[in-house]
C-alpha cells in the first residue's frame, strides 16, 4: 500500500575551513533577524537562517534557543522582531496558517489516556482538519508506515517508550505535511528501532520530497540521516553548512581503526616522526597522509603487531566542530557570529 498521497511539494558563519555557500535550491524556511527574550534573558539574538529541502539537523547546547526557535516557527511563542518566509508564506504574519502545514513531533509524550493508538492518530488528523473517515484511513496508512501493527488497537497508556515514539511519529505524518519538525525523535528507542525510524525519515525526504528539521543531541543520528547541519549557540546561528562541507578536514589525512596493538602502533608512528592524534570516535588520525601512503600504514601495522580494522580518508568530526563552536560562542562578542575550524564524532551530546 502506498504511504499516502504525500504532497510533492544559509549560510552564516562557517568554520574557517569551509567556504560560505548556499545549500539550498529554494529555501523552505528563511528567517531574518529573529529576536526573542524572556525577561532580561535574550534567547534569540537576531537569528537568521535558511533551510532547504532534505534533512537538516539542528544542534545547540542547553539554552541555545533551539526550542524557542521551533516554537516560534509554529507561532506557539510570540517574537519581538524579525521576519521571514516559511513554505512561501510570510512569517510570522501567517504563523497560524503555516502551522497547518507542519508536522511536529514533540520531545515529550502527548496522548489522551483511554484512546486506542489508531484513535489517537485519527484525533491528530481531525485536529489538522481532516474529515473523520479520511483521518481514519490515513491513520491506518501512516501506522503501517511506522510499523505499528495490532498494537494500534491497544490503549496508548499501555505503550512502551518505543511504541509511544512510533505513535507520535504517525501523528506527525497523518495530515501529510510538507514540512516536518522532529524534536529528539530517537529518544528511548533501541538500536534497531532507531535505525528503522531514521530510515523512514530518509524515505520521506528522498521519495516523498518532505523537508525535515531534526532537533537532536544524538550526533550519530545527524551523520546517519542529515544533508545539512545548523548549530545554534547563544541565540545566533554559528554554523550552517552541508554535512559534506563539514566533513572535509582542515588538512588531508588518513583515519585508522585498530582491533589490537594500538599502543605499539602509535609508538612506531612517533618514532618515525609521523604526526598523529587520537580521535573521540576511537580512531587514530594520521595528518598529511594520502591514499597513496596506505601501503606504509599496513607495513607499520605489521611491524608493530597491530591489527587494522578500517582505514579510510580522514573526515572532520561533527562533535569537535560542535564543541569548538560552543567554546567560541561563550567568548564571542554578542551579536557577532563565532567562527571555528574543525568538528568530531560518536555518541556526544548537544542538548537544548
Amino acid at each position: 500500500m502506498e504511504l499516502l498521497s504525500l504532497s510533492r511539494l544559509s549560510p552564516h558563519a562557517l568554520l574557517s575551513s569551509v567556504r560560505e555557500e548556499s545549500l539550498i535550491r529554494s529555501p523552505v524556511i528563511h528567517l531574518r533577524g529573529v529576536r526573542k527574550r524572556y525577561g532580561k534573558h535574550l534567547v534569540l539574538d537576531g537569528t537568521s537562517l535558511e533551510i532547504g529541502p532534505g534533512v537538516t539537523g539542528l544542534l545547540g547546547p542547553n539554552g541555545s534557543g533551539k526550542s524557542t526557535l521551533i516554537k516560534g516557527l509554529m507561532g506557539l511563542v510570540s517574537i519581538e522582531g524579525g521576519e521571514g518566509e516559511i513554505l512561501g508564506h510570510p512569517w510570522p504574519r501567517e504563523a497560524r496558517g503555516i502551522r497547518d502545514l507542519i508536522g511536529y513531533l514533540p520531545e515529550d509524550d502527548c496522548y489522551v489516556a483511554g484512546l486506542q493508538g489508531v484513535e489517537a492518530v485519527q484525533l491528530a488528523g481531525r485536529l489538522s482538519g481532516l474529515e473523520r473517515m479520511e483521518a481514519l484511513r490515513r491513520s491506518h496508512e501512516v501506522m503501517d508506515f511506522c510499523d505499528i501493527g495490532q498494537e494500534r488497537y491497544r490503549q496508548v497508556e499501555t505503550y512502551s517508550t518505543g511504541m509511544r515514539q512510533k505513535l507520535k511519529f504517525a501523528q506527525t505524518l497523518v495530515h501529510d505535511p510538507p514540512l516536518i519538525i522532529l524534536d529528539e525523535p530517537t529518544t528511548g528507542l533501541d538500536p534497531s528501532q532507531r535505525d528503522a525510524l531514521l530510515n523512514r525519515v530518509r524515505t520521506l525526504a528522498q521519495q516523498h520530497e518532505k523537508t525535515i528539521l531534526i532537533s537532536t543531541h544524538i550526533l550519530p543520528d545527524v551523520r546517519q540521516v542529515c544533508d545539512a547541519v545548523v548549530i545554534l549557540a547563544g541565540g545566533i546561528v554559528r554554523v550552517s553548512a552541508s554535512l559534506e562541507q563539514l566533513s572535509q578536514p582542515v588538512r588531508p589525512g588518513l583515519s585508522v581503526w585498530l582491533a589490537a596493538g594500538a599502543e605499539a602502533f602509535t609508538e612506531l608512528l612517533s618514532s618515525r616522526g609521523l604526526p598523529w592524534s587520537q580521535q573521540p570516535r576511537g580512531e587514530i588520525q594520521l595528518e598529511g597522509m594520502q591514499h597513496a601512503d596506505a601501503s606504509q600504514i599496513w607495513e607499520m601495522a605489521a611491524s608493530s603487531g597491530a591489527t587494522i580494522r578500517r582505514l579510510e580518508p580522514a573526515r572532520a568530526s561533527i562533535e569537535q566542530i560542535f564543541m569548538d563552536v560552543v567554546r567560541q560562542s561563550q567568548g564571542a562578542t554578542p551579536g557577532r557570529p563565532a567562527v571555528s575550524s574543525s568538528i568530531d564524532s560518536e555518541g556526544s551530546s548537544a542538548t537544548d
